[in-house]
């Protein structure tokens, strides 16, 4: 069952009653598990631990049951796990949290299976049964907010325009934000509130798209274009709105085994507001963030980075963004997309995000100088171009030693570019759940079959013998960690098209990318990513071992424990 997005998020955190069977009554704060599949994500294949003991947040002991009791304290906590699985707590290699928060407050778009916004009149009945009932919501953002659209999708396979939008209020500025988080349209209210006119030019890396034959602005925005509804919405969440956010995305990612969140695209406002949460102690998880270079780039030369959590927050880096998304037709590509936009040349191949190649070479040898390990959003491989001749600058002026640079989604990347990749240490981190939900898409539209068939190309990327992480990019998709790994191992469309057979893993390797290799792309592998003694008391309690069972099946695996340094955060 997918988790309502329908919830306000100033619901706090409910307290959570124990997942598992206990032996006995303990005063000691050690507690052994054992009783099921203890899956350890060591080594190159499958190792099982009967049992793991914890003391104080950590794990003490993985071993034998009997040697494990004989370990601990007087009177643990013995948690049988009655023949279910347990398994590192999963790893955000990339996502957004606080966005998550939005996505949890707003009206839900997304098309089946995940919502019902399947054709233009359905996302306009859904959105006014939101407003009917989210009015506080409203008055404090000023916005009436719908997220998840994608016209792939959609019975007319178009973008909603200000006319339809229009149908929702004229009075009342309304965006529905695009599923890919590149995109949005607005009505007419908020195309005036944002100063968009027929008189308006293209921002630099955006695009207001327009009505046929006119300059008339038709309420869809690209990229950077979107950013002015983006910031009117945005100055008026306050602290407590931007904390509230916060606790909604931590609640929604808990419920899919995560125990480390990633905050992919920080503002300075949201790092105070972590900071703020981390000293008042209500962080669930361990959230680590990576401002924008481009934005934050004085934010960062104050507060630089830190290699430790204080209370679960961390500044680990700088994100780098180059382009825009593949379903949407904004990433940058070298060949044309098979389809163009409506009004675009048939040689259309997408836009660079940052159109000048020296300020891309100089952002990215300012993280390598400031020794920021930096982020780089990459979905067209001539923006995966762009990145890696700006590395390979970066590394040969500062050096290259265990930078452990990486490139987001790298969806279209080439064998030759998986080649320099490898020589310059980029960790590619994928996004194959596109292979579900726009797999079809990308197939018949964005891509062609032979460019669609590689993205996401994970088998490449081992035949390299080197290391990937994946990733939900929420809240693009939810944060749905089986989706990840059913489509990472499946790569199964909406059609039941297999997207590039030959790209498929292993279900154990798709695991290592959002445990082991998620911990280290993080630079935690110390902390966290195996169940290995001294490690974290990070943990996820699955009914099902996804080794043992059909892979096709892997999305019916319920979660049923998300366990954070002992302590349960999520219970089903």
């Amino acid at each position: 069952m997918k988790l309502s997005i329908f919830l306000f998020p100033l619901l706090l955190f409910a307290s959570c009653s124990e997942p598992v069977n206990k032996e006995t009554s303990s005063t000691s704060s050690d507690a052994i598990y054992f009783g099921g599949d203890i899956l350890t994500m060591e080594g190159d294949s499958a190792q099982y631990a009967e049992a793991v003991l914890i003391r104080d947040g950590k794990i003490l002991f993985v071993g034998p049951k009997e040697e494990a009791i004989n370990t601990a304290g007087e009177n643990p906590e013995l948690i049988d796990l009655k023949g279910q699985t347990l398994l590192p707590g999963f790893i955000d290699a990339h996502g957004h949290l606080w966005m998550s928060g939005i996505q949890a407050i707003a009206a839900n778009l997304l098309p089946a299976p995940d919502g019902k916004g399947n054709d233009i009149a359905s996302l306009i009945e859904i959105t006014n049964q939101w407003k009917a009932t989210n009015t506080d919501v409203i008055n404090k953002t000023g916005w009436i907010l719908g997220f998840g659209y994608d016209e792939a999708q959609l019975k007319e396979q178009r973008h909603p325009t200000a006319a339809d939008l229009d149908k929702i209020s004229k009075d009342t500025p309304v965006l529905f934000l695009h599923q890919s988080g590149h995109l949005a349209a607005v009505n007419t209210k908020g195309l005036e509130i944002s100063g968009i006119t027929s008189a308006s030019q293209d921002p630099k890396g955006g695009v207001i798209q327009r009505l046929k034959g006119s300059q008339q602005p038709s309420g869809v925005l690209e990229e950077t274009a979107l950013f002015a509804p983006a910031m009117d919405l945005l100055r008026k969440v306050d602290d407590k709105g931007n904390e509230a956010l916060i606790l909604a995305g931590q609640k929604s990612y808990a419920r899919y085994g995560f125990t480390t969140a990633q905050e992919g695209r920080a503002t300075s406002v949201v790092c105070d507001a972590y900071k703020r949460m981390s000293e008042a102690g209500t962080l669930l998880m361990d959230v680590y963030a990576y401002p924008d270079i481009q934005m934050g780039l004085e934010y960062m030369k104050t507060n630089g980075v830190q290699s430790d959590y204080k209370n679960h927050f961390r500044i680990a880096g700088v994100k780098l963004s180059l382009d825009g998304s593949p379903s949407g037709k904004t990433a940058y590509l070298t060949k044309p997309y098979k389809v163009p936009p409506p009004g675009m040349k048939k040689d259309y191949r997408g836009y660079p995000a940052i159109p000048d190649t020296a300020v891309i070479n100089n952002l990215v040898e300012e993280a390598f100088k400031n020794n920021w390990q930096i982020i780089t959003h990459c979905n067209g491989d001539a923006a995966a171009d762009a990145y890696i001749h700006a590395v390979r600058l970066a590394a040969d002026k500062h050096g290259n030693e265990n930078r452990r640079t990486v490139m987001i989604h790298a969806q279209t990347v080439r064998e030759d570019q998986l080649d320099s990749m490898k020589i310059l240490g980029i960790i590619p981190s994928f996004f194959s759940m596109h292979t579900y939900y726009w797999g079809d898409w990308h197939r018949d539209e964005t891509l062609g079959k032979e460019r669609a068939y590689r993205i996401s190309p994970t088998a490449s990327t081992r035949r390299r013998d080197l290391i990937f992480t994946q990733h939900h990019d929420a809240p693009v998709a939810f944060p749905d960690a089986l989706r990840v790994l059913h489509a990472t191992v499946n790569r199964v469309s909406r059609s039941g098209d297999i997207i590039g057979p030959d790209q498929r893993v292993s279900p154990y390797i798709a695991l290592k990318s959002i445990t082991a290799w998620a911990a280290y792309q993080g630079f935690e592998e110390n902390l966290k990513g195996t169940i290995t003694a001294g490690k974290l008391a990070d943990f996820v309690i699955l009914d099902k071992n996804p080794l043992k069972i059909d892979p096709l099946t892997i999305t019916d695996i319920s979660i049923n424990a998300t366990i954070k340094e002992g302590k349960t955060i999520y219970n089903k």
